[in-house]
This record gives C-alpha cells, structure tokens and sequence, in this order.
C-alpha cells in the first residue's frame, strides 16, 4: 500500500487554491483594467513604457482581485440566489474561503501600492487610491455604493481611471475626451449589466439603479449615457464611437424592446464582448498611428 507523497498533496492543495482565486478575480473581465490601462499607455504615445509595466501587472489578477474578492465577501446572501454565479461569471464563495480572500486581496496589493507610492508622482498614487477606494466600498459597508441608486452606477465610471492614471504616472498629458467617455460608458454599462441582477437584487432588499428604474428605464439611462460617450469618443476617434454607438444602440434598442431580467441575461455575452471589440478597434488605430503614422 502506497502513501501519497506529502510535497505533492501540498502542490496539488497550493495549486488549487491558486486556481480558485483566479476564478475569484473573474478573468473574463479583466479587460475592463488592464486593457484600459494598456490604452492609457499608448495614448500618451509609448508602446511599451518599462515606468509603466508594473502598472499594468497590478491591474490583472491583484486588482482583479480585490475588485471581486471584496465584492463575493459582501455580497453572499445576493450571490446565493443568483443562478449565474459559480462560472465564468463569478465565483459563488463559501464563509470558510473569507478570510483566505482577504489575505490574498492584501498579499497581492500591498506590495504594489508600496512600490507606487515610492515610484509615481504623488497625482499617480492619489488616483491610486481613489481607484481601489471606490471599489472597495463599492462593495463594502458603511459607504457600500452597491445598494445605492445611482451611485452604484455612477461609482463604476471609476472603471475609466486608468486612462488618467497612465498619463500622469507617466508625465505625460492625459487625452480628455477619452477619459471622460470612458466615464459615461462605464456608468452606463454597470447599470445595463446589473438589469439581469434586478430580481436576485430585489429579494436580497438591495435597490440598485436597475431594481429603481426597471429593466425599460435602465436601458433609457444606459442609453443616454452611451451616448454622451460616443460624442466625446469621436472627438478622438470617429471610428471607435461609431462602433460604441452600434453596439451601445443594439444593446438598449433589444432592452427597450423586451424590458426584462431575462434579455439581460440573454444579452449579457454581448455586453461582456463589448469592451473586446471597441478596444481591439481602439489599439487597432494606436498602434496603426504610432507604426505606420496613419491617425484615425
């Protein structure tokens, strides 16, 4: 009879612990930092600035992380009604996993947000922190933006800062108008993405923007602040607002259409390849310009 080998019994336990954070921190969403922050990059004109790299390191799994690690610790009693939970979508965490979450969120930042402070200009690290802050009590109480009309929504166009944080991390002069119009997409998105959330949301005594307004007056407040930010994106690229608008206007025309949780869960991939395919447009055109000096 064998006996398993303890070094590996501790790699397997160690890799899977690793592997179950990873799906904490919601892969698939990833972009939304550190796409946005490779954006940031290249508008200030450098294709790979080595000022930057740390950066852009923090804003995959570590700030994923903590994005999604405080927000699972918060919301258990929502997540245990939510049958979308416990995939790609989001982890569906157990009480006995909250205080390795929280360990891991601190494990994983802390060291970051040391280097940043000793490394980046002080407007850096403010923005910094601003960033992780509005996340964190996004999530967490007493501010918990997350049961909050409006400011649920609102707090997310903090999904924008990394365009401004690059700049001045970097010395370098922020694109505005890109800025801005990531504002307004993101606060749109956060409430069209949240319609499918509205009964879960409902029953858990959570009012968000989208339990307040409904599926019909989301997709109208969605609608208008997608709009406002194809108008400040074609002040940068003419083709980058165009294909917000399309994809934008799809998304609210459907929801206008069929007003229910249940089109936001049928709509959901599409929202989730959003930012994909505006992005790829968006680097497409940088990357054009910086190589081939072909501007959009």
């Amino acid at each position: 009879m064998t006996t398993a080998d303890p070094r590996s019994t501790a790699i397997t336990h160690q890799t899977s612990t690793v592997a179950r954070l990873v799906h904490i921190s919601r892969p698939v969403l990833w972009i939304n930092t550190i796409g946005t922050g490779a954006l940031g990059m290249w508008l200030t004109g450098q294709l790979i600035d080595v000022a930057a790299i740390p950066l852009l390191v923090w804003l995959t799994l570590p700030f994923n992380l903590l994005i999604y690690g405080v927000n699972d610790i918060f919301d258990q009693d929502t997540d245990a009604l939510n049958a979308r939970k416990g995939g790609v979508e989001g982890a569906r965490i157990e009480q006995g996993e909250v205080k390795l979450i929280a360990w891991a969120v601190a494990i994983t930042n802390i060291p970051f947000l040391i280097y940043f402070v000793i490394a980046l200009p002080l407007g850096a690290v403010g923005l910094i922190l601003l960033y992780a802050g509005v996340f964190v009590f996004y999530s967490a109480p007493p501010l918990r933006f997350k049961a909050r009309p409006f400011l649920d929504s609102l707090s997310n166009a903090a999904y924008g800062l990394p365009l401004l944080i690059m700049p001045v991390a970097l010395g370098a002069p922020p694109v505005w108008p890109a800025v801005i119009g990531l504002f307004a997409w993101s606060v749109a998105k956060h409430a069209y993405d949240a319609v499918q959330d509205i009964e879960e949301d409902r029953e858990a005594g959570i009012t968000t923007t989208a339990v307040l307004l409904g599926a019909r007056g989301t997709a109208v407040w969605s609608g208008a602040w997608w709009l406002a930010s194809s108008a400040l994106f074609a002040l940068v690229s003419v083709p980058v607002a165009a294909v917000n608008i399309a994809i934008a206007g799809t998304l609210v025309v459907w929801m206008l259409l069929r007003p229910t949780p249940a089109t936001g869960r049928r709509l959901y991939p599409v929202s989730v390849a959003f930012p994909y395919v505006a992005g790829s447009v968006a680097s497409g055109l940088l990357l054009a310009a910086m190589f081939l000096g072909v501007y959009p």
